[in-house]
């Protein structure tokens, strides 16, 4: 029985090979592709369950795959490959909506143990039937799907955790180093300014709808919460 559908999109066909007996062995099954133009063919044809996602790709960079990737489905997992060199794009890579990443060269088993971690993860999050309104914001926890105003937003799964914590806890203000906790991997080095830079890109979808509301409270020093004013609209 199949763990799952991974679609490894590497330009490099001696780690494209390896990535592929690595996670046929361990009971998932695999498409490849060796470049961003093959890699969206194959996303919208193959429906995986993860994307392991080369980001240096010919025809079609792997920062617009992930752009596409993210604009069709936002709770699809997308595991970046990178140097070990490459650790601003790394970071760049968590802010757009990627979920974790490993640097070649690789562990194998360490890469193994990442695509399981991932996709449990992703799937405990979609299991739970839940959802929840605050004010004018609608969440759907296990489909992803949030609405502001009555219009349907798409975020990245970042911005989602994000405020699915503060949604969850409207009253409460979420230290930076919490939401940390909620959006990344710990593993990840990532910095209070990622999360400061996911805030800003909430605010510019949700303000775009309604411009006169801030939806996130920014309490200096402490970190952020859900905008009090936001449970009196509609």
């Amino acid at each position: 029985m199949s763990l799952g559908r991974i679609l490894v999109v590497e330009d490099d066909q001696q780690i494209a090979d390896v990535v592929e007996h690595l996670l046929k062995s361990n009971d998932y099954e695999v498409r490849t592709a060796a470049d961003g133009q093959a890699a969206l063919r194959q996303f919208k044809s193959y429906r995986p369950d993860l994307v392991f996602l080369d980001l240096n790709l010919p025809r079609l960079s792997g920062w617009e795959v992930l752009r596409q990737i993210r604009q069709e489905r936002s709770d699809i997992p997308v595991i970046m490959l990178t140097s070990q060199t490459e650790e601003a794009d790394r970071v760049l890579g968590l802010e757009r909506g990627a979920d974790d990443y490993i640097t070649k060269p690789f562990n194998n088993r360490e890469l193994v143990a990442r695509v399981g971690a991932v996709l449990r993860r992703c799937r405990n999050h979609s299991g739970a039937s839940r959802m929840r309104d605050e004010g004018p914001v609608h969440m759907e926890f296990d489909s992803g799907i949030f609405t502001y105003f009555g219009r349907r937003v798409d975020l990245t799964r970042q911005e989602f955790e994000l405020m699915q914590a503060l949604v969850e806890s409207p009253a409460r203000t979420y230290a930076r180093d919490e939401l940390i906790g909620r959006m990344y991997n710990e593993e990840h080095p990532v910095t209070d300014r990622s999360v400061d830079a996911c805030v800003k890109r909430i605010r510019k979808k949700l303000q775009a709808i309604r411009a006169d509301v801030d939806p996130i409270s920014t309490s200096y020093g402490r970190g952020y919460k859900l905008n009090e004013a936001l449970g009196g609209l509609s």
